[in-house]
């Protein structure tokens, strides 16, 4: 085994490091544990949620296949913050802190303890991308393996997700919604572990994740509670040994044509905004050259093929069910949209574990190339003078190509929250929120709250929302994010006032606000910046320290 601890040599071997083998014996090691590799086992478990509830479990079975296969597993946990509970409150704004944290405790916890490996268990939002950034700057034999999604809530025949309950929140304050029918939504949406389950952002990142091969092919899918997810994480258990006898690491795995695969599944699913903050995030991580703009470009030629909610009718364990990444790798593979050559965590080729992909006779999810629910998949990004770096826009959640309103303009998501549940939002209006931004927030907080409720109220067609935060996977609906410069840094969204006219055109690629030079010289004469909401601890370190969001809004 000596080859294989290159690493943990440095904290197990020789007279001199007696001390540390006596601490380590403390806790059960042995001499034998101690003359085998040391894997780490990072769990993103904690016990506020469901998505990564049920870690624990899964991270004793990866365990099991690591002492399996000869090495010595020291398992730990990182933080986690749930969307889904602070969502619509000013705790969402540690959310997207949270990935710097989770990338950065396990990168300290794997360097200070030498592992020669490492497990990375994941289950949500944050976490998952959180753990792909760890590995990149580990760089060390490692794989992703994601917990799964929730199986589908059920009211009477309707399958629900958390997105149900957020729109029932707008449904119920419009009066389109009893009370009874309120709860019972609330009661029924979420059944037990795991993360939310439509194509939102745990499950756009859990696609990407296997589609750039950090985690085996077939691997994530499975749904959270299902009796295969355990065999699953002791073959992940074993996996890691093989990959440290083959000494495969990220950087071999995290290449260029590797993150236009990732791409080309968030396209071909209708995937989270979030995709491209946390890709252009990755990327900088793993020192790969990428560009808000390349998004638009991928996701203007791939066609969208997966019938998922937020905008479709399935979810993710019907996906799972219809074939999984699997199949949906080969159909893409198949019409030419994946680079085939892309290493992954196994040692095969993208090419080569897309074979193992099967169509289920009859399912109605995973749609042929030939007739795709859209020609065009996903994300689009949209430039002009109000958003010269970039704003984000799910194209798949609507088909409006044009809108064309005047604004009404919030300085924080609670206002327009409010605004929306009194009903003082009207069709045709362009909601704003501004000073959300990765600074301006600080965090970049998530919308679903506002986005839901005004689908809940029937707009979503009607009403459009711009902002320099964020918005959920789960949001559907006329909704422009990540606009950057943010207002906080003088973007031109920190000069917009109430009655502009704001145009939104996807088919120019345009997101533009009527704003005459003298009036904008003025207006700009007469700003400043906020005062920071947080001027110590975590929240003011990550405002001083964060990108642009055109930058993945990272702070390494």
């Amino acid at each position: 085994m000596p080859d294989l601890k290159k690493n943990s040599h440095a904290i197990t071997t020789g007279p001199n490091r007696a001390p540390a083998r006596a601490m380590l014996k403390a806790v059960g090691f042995t001499d034998d544990d101690l003359r085998k590799p040391i894997v780490g086992v990072a769990s993103t478990w904690i016990e506020i949620g469901p998505c990564n509830f049920h870690l624990r479990r899964l991270s004793q079975k990866i365990k099991e296949g690591i002492r399996a296969a000869g090495g010595t597993p020291m398992e730990f946990n990182t933080v986690s913050i749930s969307d889904g509970i602070s969502m619509g409150a000013e705790g969402m704004k540690a959310s997207l802190i949270s990935r710097e944290v989770i990338a950065d405790s396990i990168e300290l916890v794997a360097r200070g303890n030498h592992f020669d490996a490492i497990v990375c268990l994941s289950g949500c939002d944050k976490t998952n991308p959180g753990v792909m950034m760890a590995l990149a700057r580990l760089d060390i034999p490692g794989i992703a393996l994601y917990g799964g999604s929730i199986n589908p809530g059920k009211l009477g025949e309707k399958s629900l997700t958390i997105q149900d309950v957020f729109e029932a929140v707008g449904a119920y304050s419009a009066g389109k919604m009893n009370e009874k029918d309120f709860m019972d939504v609330e009661n029924l949406a979420c059944p037990g572990a795991g993360a939310c389950g439509g194509q939102f952002t745990a499950n756009t990142m859990s696609t990407i994740m296997e589609f750039i091969g950090i985690s085996p092919v077939g691997f994530n899918s499975v749904t959270a509670m299902s009796e295969d997810k355990d065999q699953i994480a002791f073959e992940t258990g074993k996996l890691v040994m093989e990959m440290l006898r083959a000494d495969i690491r990220p950087s071999q795995i995290y290449t260029r044509k590797a993150f236009e695969n990732a791409i080309t599944s968030v396209a071909a699913t209708g995937g989270s905004t979030n995709a491209v903050l946390h890709l252009l995030a990755l990327a900088r991580e793993a020192n790969v050259d990428l560009h808000i703009d390349d998004f638009d470009a991928i996701c203007s030629k791939v066609p969208l093929i997966t019938d998922i909610k937020p905008f479709g009718k399935y979810m993710a364990a019907d996906m799972h069910a219809a074939g999984g990444i699997p199949f949906l790798m080969k159909r893409l593979l198949e019409g030419g949209y994946l680079h085939g050559d892309c290493l992954t965590v196994t040692g095969k080729t993208i090419a080569e574990a897309a074979q193992s992909g099967v169509e289920t006779p009859g399912q109605q999810v995973i749609y042929p190339l030939d007739k795709p629910i859209k020609p065009n998949g996903g994300l689009v990004i949209l430039h002009g003078n109000l958003s010269e770096e970039g704003g984000v826009h799910k194209a798949a959640a609507n088909n409006v190509k044009h809108f064309s309103g005047p604004a009404r303009v919030f300085e924080r998501e609670e206002d327009a929250m409010k605004a929306v549940t009194d009903n003082k939002i009207v069709s045709g209006d362009v909601v704003v929120i501004r000073y959300e931004g990765p600074k301006g927030g600080p965090g970049m907080r998530e919308m679903l709250g506002v986005t839901a409720a005004i689908a809940g109220a029937g707009l979503s067609d009607h009403v459009a929302l711009l902002t320099d935060g964020r918005f959920s996977g789960a949001t559907r609906g006329i909704s422009v994010g990540h606009i950057a410069p943010e207002a906080y840094v003088g973007g031109m969204i920190a000069y917009v006032q109430d009655g502009d006219i704001i145009t939104i055109d996807v088919d120019q690629r345009e997101l533009r606000v009527d704003i005459s030079k003298s009036e904008l010289t003025k207006r700009k004469k007469g700003w400043q910046a906020p005062e920071p909401r947080y001027k110590r601890g975590v929240m003011a370190k990550y405002a001083r320290g964060v990108s642009t969001a055109s930058e993945g809004a990272i702070t390494s």
